[in-house]
C-alpha cells in the first residue's frame, strides 16, 4: 500500500513538473517595427512636352501593434530627395545706382529638388526636435554652408534665402495628407514632381513614427532621365562640352546671320 502511495506521489510529480516550466514562460516580447516601400516607377522619362508627373509610393508597416493601428498611432512621412550638388547664392546690393553681386555663401551637398508627404500636418506628428535630428522636412532640411565659422546671422539668413528660393521656384513641396493609410499597416503616398524636377537620381525615403517616437527609415531609388533630342543634347554638353560650346557660338552666328538677310530693309 505505501508503495502504491509512493509511485502515485511520483506519477503526479512528473505531470506536474511540465505545467509548472509552462506556467514560468514569458510571452515573446514584441517585435520592433518596420517599415517597406515601392515605387510605382524606378525610370521617370523627360520629353519636350513634360509638365509634371504623380510619383506613387506603396508601402507596409511589418510587426505593426495592432492595438496602435486602431488607434491610429502610427504616421508615416516620405521624401523624394534629388540629386545633391553645391550652390552659390549671392546678395544684391545697389552700387552706384546698380545692381551688382554684394555677397554671396556657398552652401555643399544641397538637394536640387525635395518632396514632402505626410499622413497628417507636421506638427501633429512629432516635436520640431525630431524633424532637425532627422534633417526632415522642408522647414529642417539640413542646409550645410561651406565655411561654417562666418556669421551665424548671416548664415541663417542666407539659408533661409535658399530655402524661400526652392519653394517660390516649386522644386521644395509637401503634401499634408499626401500619406494614406489603405487599411491599418499598408498605405500609399502621392509626391508631383514638377515640370523643371532636375535628371539624376533620386531617393525616397520613408519615416515611420509611433506616437510621435521615431521607429525606423527606409529608402528606394528612383532615375529621372532625359528622353529623344533633348537627351542627345543633354550627353553631348556634358561629355564634348568644348565642341558642344564651339556649336552653339556657329549656330547663333548664323541665326543672327540670316535673321539679318530676312527682315532686313531694302
Amino acid at each position: 500500500m505505501r508503495a502504491a502511495i509512493v509511485l502515485l506521489a511520483v506519477m503526479l510529480g512528473l505531470c506536474a513538473a511540465p505545467l509548472s516550466a509552462f506556467a514560468q514562460q514569458e510571452a515573446p516580447a514584441h517585435l520592433p517595427e518596420n517599415i517597406q516601400i515601392g515605387l510605382s516607377t524606378n525610370r521617370v522619362t523627360i520629353t519636350s512636352d513634360f509638365s509634371g508627373a504623380d510619383l506613387t509610393i506603396f508601402g507596409a508597416i511589418d510587426n505593426a501593434d495592432a492595438q496602435i493601428s486602431r488607434q491610429g498611432g502610427y504616421d508615416v512621412i516620405v521624401v523624394l530627395e534629388g540629386p545633391a550638388q553645391p550652390l552659390v547664392l549671392w546678395r544684391r546690393s545697389r552700387f552706384l545706382g546698380v545692381w551688382v553681386n554684394a555677397q554671396s555663401q556657398t552652401f555643399v551637398n544641397v538637394p536640387l529638388s525635395y518632396s514632402v508627404a505626410t499622413t497628417r500636418a507636421p506638427q501633429d506628428i512629432t516635436n520640431p526636435d525630431s524633424y532637425k535630428r532627422l534633417s526632415l522636412g522642408t522647414a529642417y532640411i539640413y542646409l550645410e554652408p561651406q565655411e561654417r565659422s562666418g556669421n551665424p546671422a548671416t548664415i541663417s539668413e542666407f539659408t533661409a534665402a535658399l530655402r524661400d528660393r526652392k519653394l517660390a521656384a516649386g522644386l521644395y513641396s509637401e503634401n499634408v495628407g499626401g500619406v494614406q493609410f489603405l487599411s491599418q499597416t499598408l498605405f500609399r503616398a502621392t509626391l508631383r514632381l514638377p515640370p523643371n524636377v532636375p535628371v539624376g537620381t533620386h531617393k525616397a525615403r520613408a519615416f515611420l513614427f509611433r506616437n510621435g517616437e521615431f521607429m525606423k527609415e527606409t529608402s528606394s531609388s528612383l532615375a529621372i532621365v532625359k528622353a529623344g533630342f533633348e537627351q542627345t543634347v543633354f550627353r553631348v554638353a556634358h561629355e564634348n562640352s568644348f565642341f558642344y560650346g564651339l556649336f552653339a557660338v556657329a549656330l547663333a552666328m548664323l541665326t543672327g546671320w540670316m535673321g539679318r538677310l530676312i527682315f532686313r530693309k531694302d
